[in-house]
């Protein structure tokens, strides 16, 4: 029984591995704020965009990509399910002023890309990434818009305003084009050189140790001493690692899709807060220390729900 349930969650036990060998090497200051952001830029516009193109080349056809987006509407009513009961639970538990859109963009969106994509490809391989990237679609349009509005309202002296344009760049970010390159050249049957493929493939390796290592940097400056259990961190908890895998799996549980798209659906609306929180609040003047006390937590935990979450959801659909 040991042996199955270490094999059930080896692909965990990889994450967990690359993890800690970020936080280490943080915790000798290899890596300063600058390098930090360095390694962020080169998974996000470096290996994600060419990692998708290959991908999707590999894996999927064009009546494939034709019957998967629709799909799409699956995420988005879960997101803005989610959004309406974070406003119940935020009075609920008389969550303060300063922090009270903060808490609602982390309660309804997830960490798709650096934790939620290597940890979806470490499970369940290749042939899940689109069905990673149709939730990255949804989550990344609804943060940059919905989201960060709600971060910007919770200080009212804010000088910072939300420019449009920003906002469409963030929208369509490096990974989010390389997903619709590779769908574009899938629909106009265009075969990419041996050459390019191969250069592509190389740079795509680069994603999940580099977000791997990212993450363990970001746990170890956040700080594990820093990590309070409070109500409002219980609030954000609770949205992150209850209230949205079960919204999700009552969505899917009986729809017509893969069996495949179906968990990872599941699987990717319970990751942690967006590391993007922090960046955001920091901006707009809001309780930036608080979404990176969150982005921790939320980090952490989900190394020890995603087992849980694998185990629930066989039986589940």
């Amino acid at each position: 029984m040991f042996i199955i349930f270490l094999q059930s969650i080896q692909g965990v036990l990889v994450i967990i591995l690359m993890v800690a060998v970020g936080y280490y090497l943080a915790s000798q200051h290899w890596f300063t704020e600058n390098s930090k952001k360095l390694v962020a830029k080169l998974v996000t516009q470096v290996a994600l965009p060419p990692y998708m193109i290959v991908s999707i080349m590999k894996d999927f056809n064009k009546h494939q990509l034709i019957t998967l987006l629709p799909n799409l509407i699956f995420p988005v009513v879960s997101m803005f399910i989610l959004m309406g009961l974070s406003w119940v639970v935020m009075r609920l538990l008389r969550i303060d002023l300063s922090r009270r859109g903060l808490f609602m963009s982390m309660f309804f969106n997830s960490n798709t890309v650096f934790v939620g994509l290597p940890i979806n490809l470490a499970i369940f391989g290749t042939k899940s990434l689109p069905y990673v990237l149709v939730y990255y679609m949804a989550n990344t349009t609804i943060f940059w818009t919905i989201g960060v509005y709600f971060i910007q309202r919770d200080n009212p002296d804010n000088t910072q305003k939300i420019n449009l344009v920003d906002g469409i760049k963030k929208v369509f970010s490096a990974p989010l084009l390389g997903f619709m390159i590779g769908i574009a050249l899938i629909m106009l049957n265009v075969k990419l050189p041996v050459f390019l493929m191969q250069s592509f493939n190389y740079l795509g390796g680069l994603t999940i140790p580099l977000s791997m290592l990212f993450i363990g940097i970001s746990v170890y400056d956040a700080g594990l001493r820093n990590m309070r259990i409070n109500k409002d961190s219980l609030g954000v908890l609770s949205g992150r690692f209850i209230f949205a895998p079960i919204i999700m799996s009552l969505l899917v549980i009986w729809a017509p899709m893969p069996l495949l798209m179906k968990e990872v659906f599941i699987l990717q609306s319970c990751m942690p807060v967006m590391t993007n929180a922090p960046v955001v609040a920091k901006l707009y003047n809001a309780d930036s220390d608080f979404a990176s006390i969150m982005v921790t937590e939320t980090t952490l935990l989900s190394l020890i729900m995603v087992p849980i979450m694998m185990e629930l959801i066989t039986k589940i659909v």
